[in-house]
C-alpha cells in the first residue's frame, strides 16, 4: 500500500517547482498563523485579564517577558538550524509554543502569567524567524513577492480574527466552566497540534550539516546582559533611576553585553551573531533600523488598544475590529511594495517612505484627545499601517540578500532579534512612560474639572452605577479633605469602573489617561526621526535570481566533489 506521507520536497539540483514551495509553505503558515493570532488575541483581551487579576500596570511585566525569551532564543533556533536543519526545530518550537498557552490559561495572579508568557516566548522565538528562514531558502529574493500574499492572508486573518475572538473570549464570564479569558490561551492548543500534524507531513527539505560549534557561551552571555537591562526599563521608574537596584542592574546588563561582545568576536563564524555579518553595510543599517523601528512599532502596538478600551470605552470585541484600518494598512503597504520590488527588484526606497509615515502617525496620534472622532483616528491607523507595511518585508529581504546561501537562518535571526529587541526596549520603556504619566495626568485633569458646575452637580446627584459612583466620591472626598483633589481611584489598577460611573465623573480621567498617551506619542515619532535617518545609508544591492536553496545545494555538490578528487592518504 503507498504511503499518504507526501515525498520529500527536493529536485537534483535543488531547485523547488511551485508545487514543492506551496506543499512547504502551508506548514509555514500553520506556524505563524499560531504566533500571529496570538499576539492580537491576548493584546486585545489584556485589560480583561489584568483587571480580573487586579493588576493593569503588571501587563508590562506580561508582555517583556515573552519578549524577552522571545528575543534572547531567536538568533539561537537561527544557528542551531543552520547546523541541524529547520523541520525538527521550528516542531520544537510550536510544541514549547502550546506548553507554554497551557500553563498561562491557569495562571492565578499576573507575576504567574508573565512566568508563563516568558514559557510561550522560547516558542515563539523560532516560529516567525524560521519561518521567514525557510521561505528565504526556497524563494528567490526577486520572486519572493509573488509567494508573499499567503503570509499576508495569515497576517491580516489573524490581526482580524484575533481581536475578535480575544474579545469574544474576554468578554465571557464563563465557557464551559473556564473563565472566558483563559480560552485566549486554550485556543492554541488545538491550533498548534494542527501545526504539528501539517508541519510534520508537508516540511520536507534535504539539509547537509554544518560542522560547528554551539556559542553557548554567547547565549548565557546575551542572556546576561539583556534580562537586567529590560527589567530595569520596566521597574526603573518604581525604583528610581539612581538607585542601588537600578545601577546593579545596570552594571550586570553592561558587562554581559561586553562579555557577549568578546566572546562573538572570539567565535567568529561560529558565533551565535556573527560580529562579521554587522560590518556588511547593509546588515548593519537594517539591524540599526529594526531596532529603531521596532521600539516605535510596538509602542504604538501597545497603546493603541488601551485607548480604544479606556478612553473610547470599546469592549474588546470592539476595539479588535476598530484596529481593522490598521491592519488593512499594513496588508496594502506589504502588496505594493512586495509587488514593486518583485517587477523591479529594488527595496531601498520602501523602508524610507515607511519610516516617514510612521512619523507622520505617530505625531498625528499626538493630538488624539479623548473626545476626538473615531473615523480620524482610524484614519491615522492606515497611516501608521502603512508605513508598517512598507518595513517589514524590505527589510528582511535586504538582508538575507546580503549574506551567503548558508547563512540564511542566522541572518534571518539577526533580523528578527534587532525588531524584537527594539519592540521589547519599546514596550517597556513606552508603558513606563504611560503608567509613570497617568498619576500626573490625572491630578492635573482633576485640578481643571474638580470645581466646574457639572462636576460638582455629579458630585451631589450622580447617575450610572451607584456602587462604582459611591466609591470614586468617597475616595474624591477624602483626598479632597486631605488637601488635595487628586484622582481618587487610579485606571492603573482596574479600569473597568471608569464606564460604570457619571460620565461627568468619569471626564478627568479620560482627559488624564488620553494625555498621558500623548506623550507616548510623541516620544514614538520622535524615535522613528532617528529610524527615518539612519534608512538614509541603506545601500541598495542587486537582488539574486536563484534561490538559496539552489545555490546551497549547489555548494554542497561542488564540496562533495572536491572531496572525492583528494586522494586518500597512504598509510
Amino acid at each position: 500500500m503507498a504511503s499518504a506521507t507526501p515525498a520529500p520536497a527536493t529536485a537534483t539540483d535543488g531547485t523547488l517547482t511551485h508545487k514543492q514551495i506551496m506543499t512547504i509553505l502551508v506548514g509555514l503558515l500553520m506556524g505563524m498563523f499560531l504566533a500571529a493570532l496570538d499576539q492580537t488575541i491576548v493584546a486585545s483581551a489584556m485589560r480583561v485579564i489584568a483587571d480580573d487579576l487586579n493588576d493593569l500596570a503588571g501587563q508590562a511585566w506580561v508582555t517583556t517577558a515573552y519578549l524577552i525569551t522571545s528575543t534572547i532564543v531567536t538568533p539561537l533556533y537561527g544557528k542551531l538550524s543552520d547546523i541541524y536543519g529547520r523541520k525538527k526545530f521550528f516542531v520544537t518550537a510550536i510544541t514549547i509554543f502550546i506548553l507554554g498557552s497551557v500553563l498561562c490559561a491557569f495562571a492565578t495572579s499576573m507575576p504567574m502569567l508573565a512566568a508563563f508568557r516568558a514559557v510561550q516566548g522560547l516558542g515563539a522565538g523560532g516560529l516567525f524567524s524560521l519561518a521567514l528562514a525557510i521561505i528565504g531558502d526556497i524563494v528567490p529574493p526577486r520572486e519572493r513577492a509573488k509567494y508573499q500574499g499567503y503570509f499576508l492572508a495569515v497576517f491580516g486573518t489573524s490581526s482580524v480574527l484575533g481581536p475578535v475572538i480575544g474579545g469574544f473570549f474576554a468578554g465571557a464570564d464563563t465557557i464551559l466552566g473556564i473563565t472566558g479569558w483563559r480560552w485566549v490561551f486554550l485556543v492554541n492548543v488545538p491550533i498548534g497540534i494542527a501545526a504539528l500534524f501539517v508541519v510534520a507531513r508537508t516540511l520536507h527539505l534535504r539539509h547537509t550539516r554544518l560542522d560547528h560549534r554551539i556559542d553557548w557561551w554567547g547565549a548565557v552571555t546575551l542572556t546576561v546582559g539583556l534580562v537586567p537591562l529590560l527589567i530595569v526599563a520596566e521597574q526603573g521608574r518604581d525604583w528610581g533611576w539612581s538607585s542601588s537596584s537600578s545601577i546593579t542592574c545596570f552594571a550586570i546588563g553592561g558587562l554581559g553585553l561586553i562579555a557577549f561582545f568578546l566572546i562573538e568576536r572570539a567565535m567568529g563564524h561560529e558565533a551565535l551573531l556573527p560580529i562579521y555579518l554587522f560590518r556588511i553595510r547593509t546588515v548593519g543599517v537594517s539591524s540599526i533600523a529594526s531596532v529603531v523601528l521596532g521600539m516605535g512599532m510596538f509602542g504604538g502596538l501597545v497603546s493603541l488598544p488601551l485607548y480604544l478600551q479606556i478612553v473610547k470605552g470599546a469592549t474588546p470585541t470592539q476595539a479588535g475590529l476598530m484596529l481593522v484600518p490598521m491592519t488593512l494598512g499594513i496588508m496594502a503597504g506589504s502588496v505594493i511594495s512586495g509587488q514593486a520590488i518583485s517587477r523591479t527588484g529594488r527595496y531601498r526606497h520602501f523602508p524610507i517612505i515607511g519610516s516617514a509615515l510612521l512619523v507622520i502617525g505617530l505625531f498625528m496620534f499626538h493630538y488624539v484627545a479623548f473626545d476626538t472622532p473615531l473615523w480620524q483616528v482610524m484614519v491615522l491607523m492606515v497611516v501608521f499601517g502603512l508605513g508598517l507595511g512598507f518595513n517589514m518585508q524590505p527589510l528582511t529581504l535586504a538582508v538575507q540578500n546580503a549574506v551567503s546561501p548558508r547563512e540564511i537562518g542566522v541572518a534571518t535571526s539577526s533580523a528578527t532579534f534587532t525588531r524584537q529587541i527594539g519592540g521589547t526596549i519599546g514596550t517597556a520603556v513606552f508603558l513606563s512612560i504611560l503608567f509613570s504619566s497617568v498619576p500626573l495626568k490625572l491630578a492635573e485633569a482633576f485640578r481643571v474639572y474638580f470645581p466646574t458646575p457639572d462636576f460638582q452637580a455629579a458630585l451631589r446627584n450622580p447617575t450610572g452605577n451607584p456602587a462604582a459612583n459611591a466609591n470614586v466620591i468617597a475616595a474624591l472626598k477624602s483626598q479632597q479633605a486631605g488637601g488635595g483633589t487628586g484622582a481618587g481611584a487610579n485606571p492603573l489598577s482596574d479600569s473597568s469602573f471608569i464606564q460604570q460611573i457619571d460620565p461627568r465623573l468619569a471626564k478627568p480621567f479620560l482627559v488624564g489617561f488620553s494625555e498621558a498617551m500623548d506623550r507616548v506619542f510623541l516620544v514614538g515619532s520622535a524615535v522613528m526621526v532617528v529610524a527615518f535617518i539612519v534608512l538614509w545609508f541603506l545601500p541598495h544591492v542587486e537582488l539574486r535570481s536563484g534561490s538559496s536553496y539552489s545555490e546551497r545545494g549547489k555548494s554542497d555538490a561542488a564540496d562533495a566533489e572536491a572531496a572525492a578528487a583528494v586522494p586518500p592518504i597512504a598509510h
